[in-house]
């Protein structure tokens, strides 16, 4: 009975603090300040020109 509790808990413990490490990866949103201002963000200066739609191999089976 001692050692079923002992190895449930042991589990249960584990489980909880992989779920917990796995939870803190990544980030959520932009934490760095932007390099431009505010006013400037999603200007461009010049237009951009688009490249020719090359195919890739897997397109077929896409």
């Amino acid at each position: 009975m001692v050692n079923s509790l002992k190895r449930t808990t042991l589990t249960l413990s584990l489980l909880l603090a992989a779920s917990l490490a796995l939870s803190a990866c990544g980030r959520k949103g932009d934490l760095d300040p932007p390099s431009t201002p505010v006013d400037q963000q999603n200007k461009r200066d010049a237009p951009v020109e688009k490249t020719p739609d090359t195919p890739f191999v897997l397109d077929p089976l896409l």
